[in-house]
């Protein structure tokens, strides 16, 4: 690889949040029984014609602007014209020369280098249906297969981005906070697992220092951030095998095998041309007024990048924190919820990174699954702030709440857990303490000061985790800064 740079573009289909199809009233939620939310139009049948569903242009147009696009006053629908069992009419309705946006960028950091990755254009067409393949999830190796007609019609935009991501990092990079940034201007459910967003890679090599593209391969269909980086590495690598023997690379499309962890050839690649594009002549062009883009802009929400730096400049968060909760939308949402009933941001984001977190991934469980409400955690932060109760009781606290949906006042109170403020009362555990361990008293009047480590957690034990820590330590060092030294 150090001889060879990789040239990575992708093109990512994101299933609009509509609830009917793009040309036709048919329902397009996933899920429903098969070939159930169909009609004559979206079946293809003779006369049946497209109606545009106003909705689909919205949210391009949302599309458009959250990634800083430019959006087209003037747009249309093409015909693209290619024969597979899942197209019914034998053509997709698709936008070519006059796409509804261009230009823009999405802006990514992989380590410590935050890039701008260039979109050449964002068009809206229909899906086409789904293949069922008997006995095998891919062609090969099944016994017959069967068309499922659903998906037919469901409004997609595809963003083409130009080829300028040089590793499969970098490509995660991209389609992360590509969908991200879908999920808050709500363009699309960002469900991966079912295909709402899915991406083509088209991965080629060339020498480092090269100008000029080398051949690509485009690898189809890929639904999940873990196949994409991996279907590009491997690629990657086989290019460079081939182009080390001697062997020519061809422009071909290929599929990603996640069981062999290998791409596979699925045909050659088409070029515009093969799709013999022709303007569908049942659609008028779509066009978009200077009120009706402003009247989008303004319904646009705070869009990821922006979120970030708010929560770093405003609320005092690391890169790091702000990173993890503005890349999660469950954990966001709590975490804003949290913040507008009053709590302290840092260390709420601290409880939600730390505790909630660990909790969540040891019970493999989502916020949704558990009993915590933004109240509860507020309730919380603020015990542990005030000195009701210490950081250890408060992480007993917190799994009760967790799996009982129990306020936590209500908790400290009946498990008798409230913190030990009264210094007399401390002290008169701490002056046993010492009665009751003279061997690590003499050490620690010979020199051995870390013995007061040992002290310090008797304190705390005989306390149940009551005393305040840093209270026991200085209480601590002054009684046996009081005793004689050996």
């Amino acid at each position: 690889m150090a001889e060879y740079e990789a040239v990575i573009g992708l093109e990512c289909h994101a299933e609009l949040l509509t609830d009917s199809k793009i040309f036709c009233s048919s329902e397009a939620h996933f899920g429903a029984e098969p070939n159930s939310h169909v009609c004559p139009v979206c079946l293809g049948l003779p006369g049946a014609l497209p109606v545009l569903n106003q909705r689909v242009v919205e949210l391009a147009i949302r599309a458009g602007l959250a990634t800083n696009c430019t959006v087209a006053p003037i747009s249309k629908f093409d015909r693209k014209n290619y024969f597979y069992p899942d197209l019914p009419k034998g053509y997709q309705i698709s936008q070519f020369n006059e796409p509804i946006a261009a230009g823009g960028y999405v802006e990514i950091t992989v380590g410590d280098v935050t890039r701008q990755i260039p979109l050449t254009r964002i068009h809206i067409e229909e899906d086409a249906g789904k293949l069922v393949h008997a006995g095998a999830d891919r062609l090969a190796g099944s016994t017959y297969s069967l068309v499922d007609l659903n998906r037919a019609g469901v409004p997609l935009i595809e963003v083409v981005s130009e080829p300028e991501m040089h590793t499969a990092e970098e490509a995660r990079a991209y389609l992360t906070e590509l969908r991200n940034i879908f999920l808050y201007a709500g363009v699309c459910d960002g469900k991966m697992e079912e295909g709402s967003m899915r991406c083509d890679a088209n991965v080629s090599i060339r020498p480092k220092g090269a100008t000029t593209l080398g051949t690509r391969a485009e690898i189809k269909n890929l639904n999940s951030f873990r196949s994409l980086q991996r279907a590009i590495d491997y690629e990657i690598e086989r290019q460079i095998r081939l182009v080390e023997s001697g062997e020519r690379i061809v422009q071909e499309t290929r599929l990603w095998d996640e069981q062999r962890g290998v791409t596979i050839t699925m045909r050659s690649k088409e070029e515009a041309h093969d799709y013999r594009y022709f303007p569908e002549p049942d659609l008028v062009p779509i066009e978009i007024t200077a009120a009706w883009l402003e009247e989008v802009r303004r319904s646009l929400p705070e869009l990821p990048e922006a979120k970030r730096r708010r929560y770093i400049d405003t609320l005092g968060l690391t890169v790091y924190e702000a990173a993890v909760l503005v890349d999660n939308v469950d954990l966001m949402q709590f975490f804003e919820a949290t913040l507008a009933i009053g709590a302290d941001a840092k260390l709420a984001a601290n409880w939600m990174m730390g505790d909630v977190a660990a909790y969540l991934n040891e019970h493999s469980q989502t916020l949704a699954e558990t009993k915590l409400t933004p109240q509860a955690l507020h309730e919380l932060v603020d015990l542990v702030q005030a000195g009701t109760i210490n950081r250890n009781t408060g992480k007993k606290v917190l799994a009760e709440v967790l799996t009982t949906g129990k306020s936590p006042r209500t908790l400290v109170d009946s498990l008798g857990v409230t913190q030990i403020s009264d210094l007399g009362a401390i002290a008169t555990i701490i002056d046993q303490v010492i009665t009751d361990n003279p061997k690590q008293v003499e050490e620690f009047l010979s020199g051995k000061d870390k013995v007061i480590g040992f002290l310090v957690g008797q304190v705390m034990k005989a306390s149940q985790g009551r005393a305040k820590p840093d209270t026991v330590n200085a209480l601590m060092k002054d009684r046996l800064a009081a005793l004689p030294r050996t």
